[in-house]
């Protein structure tokens, strides 16, 4: 994909913008527009147990706009338009790859959504995976880390910082059932207005499999620790497995220590993957890292090392 074709897809976006603020100045309904992205990219090594290369991974990088328009003062509508884009190897019309994109309503009744997005199990994990987005993301061993087309969404409001949430997935065919995946939480999941956070969640016919997720994490001193269990089989009974992730992370001036364990029981064996990593702010929105992962699979029989460096800013 060109440039132009970058330019023609935020046109219409800048043009929006344009036209909100002189809505407001006109007190006509106030309304809220957000450009914003991350770039990041690392140099990696990569030895899958059968290769070893060393190239620059795009590490989902992405661009969107996001924003609402109040329509009184309980009712808002609200949508998100954002797109995955490769800084490293992928060019032209493959450069540009969906991620949550979808429209709704919010009130005091809570949030519903239509669209593409992630799952509210996917959602649970908040700020549990330290490795979110590198070859250590929870994904890499769990299912269940979804973002589906055709769903319509639920969160609901905090009572006693309890919320509630939901998510349908709408079959296109027959012969599929339609997906539903449910979640509860307790505690900020920022950990901002509780020093905690503890949610469970569950998947039934959401990409071919069934699945049970427990989560919690907390803060002791500026030391964050969490775990997270997960039960998952495919929806006719098969590649049953069950597993978990901990995960500790500690600032320290500008920099940030991080390390993570994750272990899969399958049948024919135990996949874990262990990583240890340190971040370095550079400024608002910039840091630069390093980190290493090793894996041991017994399910293919492979070892899997990676290291990697690289920066990333957010916009």
């Amino acid at each position: 994909m060109t440039f132009k074709h970058v330019a023609l897809i935020m046109l219409p976006f800048a043009l929006t913008s344009t036209a909100l603020a002189a809505q407001e100045s006109n007190d006509e309904p106030k309304s809220s527009f957000d450009f914003y992205g991350k770039a990041n990219v690392s140099l990696q090594s990569n030895d899958d147990g059968a290769s070893t290369e060393t190239e620059l991974e795009s590490n989902a990088s992405r661009i969107g706009v996001k924003g609402g328009t109040k329509i009184s003062d309980d009712l808002e509508v609200i949508y998100q338009l954002e797109w995955q884009v490769d800084l490293a190897d992928l060019g032209g019309d493959d450069n540009l790859k969906s991620r949550n994109q979808f429209v709704g309503l919010r009130g005091s009744f809570g949030e519903l959504t239509v669209g593409r997005r992630d799952t509210v199990l996917k959602t649970l994990q908040g700020d549990l995976d330290q490795f979110s987005d590198y070859e250590a993301d929870i994904k890499a061993l769990f299912e269940g880390e979804n973002r589906t087309s055709n769903t319509i969404s639920y969160y609901s409001p905090s009572f006693h910082h309890i919320r509630v949430a939901g998510s349908v997935v709408l079959s296109e065919g027959d012969t599929q059932d339609d997906g539903y995946s449910l979640a509860v939480t307790y505690g900020d999941d920022d950990l901002d207005d509780t020093g905690y956070y503890f949610g469970a969640a569950m998947d039934r016919d959401v990409d071919g499999y069934d699945i049970e997720r427990l989560i919690g994490y907390t803060k002791v001193n500026s030391t964050m620790f969490g775990l997270m269990w997960q039960q998952q089989e495919r929806v006719d009974g098969t590649a049953e497995a069950d597993g978990f992730v901990a995960s500790v992370e500690q600032p320290w001036g500008r920099f940030s220590f991080k390390a993570q364990y994750q272990m899969m029981d399958f049948i024919d064996g135990d996949d874990d993957s262990l990583s240890f990593g340190v971040d370095y702010k550079l400024a608002k929105g910039t840091k630069v890292y390093t980190w290493y992962t090793g894996r041991d699979l017994d399910t293919i029989e492979a070892e899997q090392r990676y290291i990697a460096v690289g920066i990333e800013h957010k916009f």
